[in-house]
């Protein structure tokens, strides 16, 4: 064991818990209407809690449990024969398993942001369980628990290049998320402002943070390559936020705060299967790029496909994840045949998994809200609570 590793992956955890709650929760809630914000939190909670005992349980052997192909096997469900002595490289065992659990809690928390305002709580926590362990745990085995995506595997020697969830994370959860979306329909008014622009920007801050153990604890070590990860991180946020504004004036002659952040958060997807292998110089390309590029896929998705992916997870997270990890190819970092190879293999399974999964859970638990309770909000109609009081 090495302290100075495991100090740094200790707070590095503890960011990317952060990520989710409070600052996903917040991003997601100043989003939504004012009548939806508390249900935003209430998905946001209930998954975090979710996921880290299914992560336990089932999750953290299925994805890193032995070196098989396509699973790690249930060898170590339940963290079976992993004691406070265990390693992983150089850290104990339990802290690599309270770190990737991190990384399984707010994968499935992002797809919230397709549904929100009209899906059933039900469903939510139902749906998020069976995804997790089936696309996410499967997922991050085949590239990060050394099978058939990883160096050796379908495509050779040099494996996907993934540093810290470009496919493993945004892929995977902006596929589901625009799949989800299509399948539910879209909201009965969905030409609605965020109710707090204020509340997102404090998310998206605290989401640029976190997100440095995000990319840097990906390093598992406190070295040059997780400083070099932090570094390219800030930068390629700073840029995004920079070009969308940019692009923003430039199409409706003002920018927005909320573009501004949204902006943020395409860097920061972007970057993220790249982080530890560019200069600075190149995640600042991929950040300039990004805040275009998302953007112009928000509008993409709205118009032309008529895809009410209630707050854009798909064309930020998806397309962001998606066109990071082309561009470890492109600087050649990676190869062709593998980041491309990578992208199709999981985003097939993604999508056939997820249609299957929305299918079965829905045929249990309701899918949708009704039409009252929709309109009535689901913090009231669902749970019995509001955000704020009306006379105040």
């Amino acid at each position: 064991m090495n302290g100075a590793d495991t100090a740094w992956i200790l707070m590095a955890t503890g960011l990317v818990l952060f990520m989710t709650l409070p600052g996903l929760a917040l991003f997601y809630g100043g989003l939504v209407r004012a009548r939806n914000v508390l249900s935003v939190f209430m998905h946001c909670f209930a998954i975090a809690a979710l996921m880290s005992v299914l992560w336990l349980a089932l999750g953290y052997s299925i994805a890193f449990g032995g070196p098989g192909a396509l699973w790690g096997g249930l060898g170590k469900a339940f963290l079976s024969g992993v004691t406070v002595d265990s390693l992983t490289g150089t850290l104990p065992e339990v802290l690599f398993f309270a770190f990737q659990m991190t990384f399984a809690i707010i994968t499935p928390a992002l797809i919230v942001g397709a549904y929100v305002e009209r899906v059933g709580f039900g469903f939510v926590l139902l749906f998020s369980a069976l995804w997790m362990l089936v696309v996410y745990a499967p997922v991050a085995h085949w590239i990060w628990g050394g099978g058939m995506l990883a160096d050796g595997g379908i495509f050779g020697a040099t494996g996907v290049r993934d540093f810290a969830g470009g496919i493993v994370v945004h892929e995977t959860a902006g596929l589901a998320a625009l799949l989800i979306a299509a399948m539910l329909g879209p909201r009965k008014n969905k030409h609605t402002p965020p109710h707090s622009p204020g509340m997102v920007m404090m998310g998206a801050g605290m989401l640029w943070v976190g997100w440095f153990g995000f990319n840097g604890g990906s390093a598992l070590a406190a070295n040059g390559q997780a400083a070099m990860a932090v570094t390219v991180t800030h930068l390629s946020a700073a840029a995004a936020s920079l070009t969308w504004i940019l692009w923003e004036r430039v199409k409706f002659g003002r920018t927005t705060l909320v573009g501004l952040v949204t902006g943020t958060i395409a860097g920061l997807a972007s970057i993220t299967p790249a982080s530890g292998y560019v200069t600075p110089v190149q995640a600042l390309v991929i950040g300039a790029v990004a805040g275009v590029l998302c953007q112009e896929a928000v509008g993409l998705i709205r118009t032309k496909f008529g895809i009410d992916d209630t707050l854009d997870v798909f064309a930020v997270h998806g397309v962001g994840g998606i066109f990071g990890t082309i561009m470890v190819a492109v600087f050649g970092l990676g190869t062709w045949s593998a980041q491309l190879g990578g992208l199709a293999v999981v985003g097939v399974w993604t999508l056939v998994a997820t249609f299957v999964l929305v299918k079965l859970v829905g045929a249990v638990t309701p899918f949708r809200v009704d039409a009252e309770a929709e309109t009535n909000g689901l913090d009231l109609s669902v749970h019995g609570e509001r955000a704020y009081e009306l006379n105040s």
